[in-house]
């Protein structure tokens, strides 16, 4: 069967720059991350070098403060480059997503001293991150973490275990949550450990039916020690850090739902121009004409509610609300329409020769991480009604 290589997503991008960032995403996506993204997957592959590519690109810190290597872009235009990376290889879309959440605690809540030290080999200097919160026994109740730091003069001393963590034996940094003083969430403080710190040991990567590339990985705390001057933010506001760096997080994972949404519904509509049956094409079909509909409605939904959230977050307003709707809405309509593009296909979307099998896989994946899709209508619920008694 012919290829057939799908339009562009039309954008509407605030400045030149940004269209000739997208273009240039687009180009290394047709290029360098498309090629062999089926094959890697397969083979459960971490493209690193690939990662280094993006970060000599200066697509690793698109959000982030130019003085120390960032790209000085809104969300708005960061997120419709995730959502690029995403429908070319989820991996890349989502270790990107990771990469800018673990940064976040150093770059809004770091000293001036850290972010100096710190952000410009976080930004553009080849390193990757990780965002270190959930547990074996805490992930939904993540205030409820056991990982202790205890002081011992001008250093913490770390012990537990983080579980589901994006890119665990890997990463050159881990953005770790521990708690430094009694029960909840008052508890916890943030900190930056290095991925080579002594006492840190990552378990294998958990055997996952999609996301085979991303590596995740439990990682263990054995006295792990690091100075002060690691820790991010005050002692005792780690959690109200963590969600906030989430509020954003979670809109880079419906940016990635969005592509990988995207992705399948060109798959869909390529095969059905070409596949003929009974004489016609299944495009001439009035079912699945209205199948496919729905599919761009759904697709195009998600990417408008994103990028609203995204505005509002570039406009220093309250976004929390909407953040979660955009994860919750883009990720439920991603596996929708992955399992859609897979009915399209028939037979032949069951099977690996296309990609729409891999992108079902995968699309699951994304109403689970960064809080399930249950735990964004609980946030949504409370900004209406209060909270639950």
């Amino acid at each position: 069967m012919p290829e057939r290589t799908p339009a562009p997503v039309e954008r509407a991008l605030p400045t030149d720059e940004a269209r000739e960032l997208l273009a240039l995403v687009r180009d290394i996506a047709r290029r360098e991350i498309a090629p062999t993204a089926a094959e890697e997957e397969d083979a459960g592959h971490f493209p690193r070098e690939l990662f280094t590519l993006l970060s000599v690109s200066g697509l690793l810190g698109l959000p982030y403060d130019s003085r120390y290597g960032g790209g000085d872009q809104p969300y708005e235009v960061y997120l419709q480059v995730l959502e690029e990376l995403a429908a070319a290889r989820l991996t890349v879309g989502l270790g990107v997503s990771v990469h800018t959440l673990a940064t976040y605690p150093l770059a809004v809540h770091g000293t001036e001293e850290q972010r100096a030290a710190h952000l410009p080999g976080v930004l553009g200097g080849g390193l990757l991150g990780a965002y270190c919160l959930s547990e074996p026994s805490s992930g939904s109740d993540a205030a409820a973490l056991r990982t202790r730091a205890v002081r011992d003069g001008e250093e913490w001393v770390i012990s537990g275990t983080k579980a589901w963590t994006t890119h665990g034996g890997i990463a050159d940094f881990y953005t770790v949550m521990a708690r430094t003083g009694g029960e909840g969430a008052g508890g916890i403080t943030v900190f930056l450990v290095p991925g080579d710190a002594d006492g840190l040991t990552a378990a294998p990567p958990e055997k996952k039916m999609g996301l085979k590339g991303s590596p995740t990985a439990q990682l263990h705390f054995d006295g792990v020690r690091i100075p002060d001057a690691r820790r991010l933010g005050d002692e005792g506001r780690g959690f109200a850090i963590a969600l906030a760096a989430l509020d954003s997080g979670r809109l880079g994972i419906a940016a990635c739902a969005v592509g990988l949404a995207q992705a399948s519904l060109d798959e869909a509509v390529a095969y059905a121009a070409q596949r003929r049956q009974f004489g016609r094409r299944l495009a001439d079909f009035q079912g699945l004409r209205f199948l496919l509909a729905d599919m761009a409605t759904r697709v195009e939904s998600g990417r408008a509610l994103y990028l609203a959230a995204a505005r509002l977050r570039d406009a220093g307003r309250p976004f929390t609300r909407q953040a979660a709707m955009a994860k919750l809405h883009c990720t439920d309509a991603a596996m929708q329409v992955t399992t859609d593009a897979v009915q399209v296909l028939g037979g032949y979307g069951y099977t690996a020769d296309f990609p729409v099998e891999r992108h079902l896989r995968e699309a699951k994946a994304l109403q689970i991480v960064e809080g399930t899709n249950q735990i964004q209508r609980m946030v949504i619920a409370r900004h209406l009604l209060g909270p639950a008694h």
